[in-house]
């Protein structure tokens, strides 16, 4: 039997040194102990077997967590992260496979880490795709050798991680973005966007313009559907322009057809709305 270990119910919650060194202190686990408390958690759902797992492998966490320094978050943060993933790879975890548990774990503590500095690295994502994510940290390891990348760095980069090179300009071109306050708290602060750039939703020109863009608009629109035919025209109407809008199936009623008929109408009364107002220009030619 593997001999119990004295480990504390909970860590101290001072400072992040004080945690670091709390977590040293705790004993490693042998092969032997690991694969027992893991056999007695699988099959006997043996908690305190699963705490005793966990424990002894928060050192490993404040390790991977060093890692990520370069990316101006909290080690703090990236280290609660990574007892997260710690936890669910001890729930996951099968002795039977035969690989110690920090081989296991490993994947699942970087993915934790990973997601905690995507989601907070940045106001606006830089990577949303499977494929941006890896070439976001795939990235972020090349520029601390590389700086701005090369045309054939950015080829070599696309090749191995199998993306098209202007993707990988792209996520360049985010890592050297920096967030900015749209209105800083100092008004006078020149760099503040708000103090550059325009409002012109209420100026008088730009009102009128936007009234007689609505009001072509209108009469564009009207004068396509005069070319339709009644029964077109009424469709469409009913089924678009109206607030309240009917269905196929009020209109087929009303017809004495199919709601397949109805919706064939109003496919081709759109396709010669469409050409109609593909051939009328929305602003007349300025005079000569």
């Amino acid at each position: 039997m593997t001999q119990a270990l004295e480990l504390p119910l909970t860590l101290p919650t001072g400072t992040l040194a004080t945690y670091i060194n709390s977590v040293n202190r705790i004993p490693m686990l042998s092969a032997a102990e690991e694969q027992e408390l893991a056999l007695r958690y699988r099959h006997e759902d043996d908690l305190d077997a699963a705490r005793r797992l966990v424990m002894s492998h928060l050192r490993f966490v404040v390790r991977v967590a060093r890692g990520y320094n370069g990316y101006g978050l909290a080690q703090a943060d990236l280290i609660q992260e990574g007892n997260i993933g710690l936890m669910k790879a001890v729930k996951r975890f099968d002795p039977a496979v035969g690989v110690r548990l920090v081989s296991f774990a490993v994947h699942w503590i970087r993915a934790e880490m990973h997601e905690f500095i995507l989601r907070n690295w940045r106001i606006v994502k830089v990577a949303t795709t499977k494929a941006q994510r890896k070439l976001f940290f795939n990235l972020r390891n090349a520029k601390k050798r590389l700086g701005w990348m090369s045309q054939e760095e950015v080829q070599d980069v696309a090749r191995d991680l199998g993306v098209h090179p202007r993707t990988v300009v792209e996520m360049e071109e985010r890592l050297n973005a920096y967030d900015t306050s749209y209105d800083h708290a100092n008004d006078e602060d020149a760099a503040a966007p708000a103090n550059y750039l325009e409002d012109r939703r209420f100026e008088p020109q730009a009102l009128a313009e936007n009234d007689e863009m609505h009001h072509d608009r209108e009469e564009l629109l009207n004068t396509a559907l005069a070319t339709l035919d009644q029964r077109s025209r009424d469709i469409v109407t009913r089924r678009w322009l109206q607030e309240d809008k009917c269905t196929l199936h009020d209109l087929a009623r009303e017809y004495a057809v199919s709601a397949e008929r109805i919706r064939q109408l109003e496919k081709s009364a759109f396709k010669k709305l469409r050409l109609t107002l593909d051939a009328t220009p929305l602003l007349p030619a300025p005079s000569q």
